[in-house]
């Protein structure tokens, strides 16, 4: 029951923070709206009022769609790294932006193994299964072993979001690129390969994670 409930927290913490890891700035003040993603806020609930004593605690009072809070999520990041990149140059702000998000992942991916004590294969790859991805990935099982586990994704609310702000290179250098490095922190011998990504306009992402034995 404790591993069950490490999980939860951690999936919790990734959908929070996760792909935006690399954009955790304080001055954008964005992180927050995504605590109403995962519920509806009844308005005209008084009684969940109740005791608050602090104007600022209470429930933001409408909801949104999961692209909407995306939207908010990530829109100022986008823009800030705009910005940046005409200070930088696009190069700089590209290869800062992988730099972080392989650390930061593969952090992740470490911290998500000591945090259940089991680091195997079917452990990792069955997080894909969860249905905390239902209204943020289409995708399908290709193929599944015991040493191998390809997915096809046919949507991606985080490609939909950057690729409508024309901004697939800083989405794929800020999400994308740290699904690599993920695996490796959780185990040092799952190892994924890619091609495709919706993110650089292809017509799929092909996530194929093998275990090297």
């Amino acid at each position: 029951m404790s591993e069950i409930l490490n999980e939860k927290k951690i999936a919790r913490r990734k959908f929070l923070g996760g792909a935006a890891l690399v954009c955790a700035l304080p001055c954008l003040g964005i992180q927050s709206l995504l605590a109403m993603t995962d519920k509806t806020i009844n308005v005209d609930n008084q009684e969940a009022e109740q005791g608050i004593k602090n104007k600022f605690d209470k429930r933001y009072p409408y909801t949104m769609s999961y692209q909407e809070a995306y939207n908010m999520r990530f829109g100022e990041f986008i823009q800030f790294a705009k910005d940046l990149e005409k200070e930088m140059g696009k190069e700089k702000l590209i290869e800062f932006l992988k730099t972080r998000t392989e650390k930061k992942m593969f952090e992740y991916g470490k911290s998500q193994a000591e945090g259940i004590n089991n680091n195997s294969f079917k452990r990792y790859v069955s997080q894909y299964k969860s249905p905390q991805y239902d209204n943020t990935l289409t995708m399908e099982i290709v193929e599944e072993t015991d040493t191998i586990f390809e997915l096809k994704v046919t949507k991606c609310i985080w490609a939909s979001t950057f690729l409508k702000q024309k901004a697939g290179d800083i989405g794929f250098a800020s999400i994308c690129y740290g699904d690599y490095a993920w695996p490796k922190g959780y185990n040092s011998k799952i190892r994924m390969e890619r091609d495709k990504t919706l993110m650089q306009g292809h017509d799929c992402c092909n996530h194929r994670y093998i275990f090297e034995e």
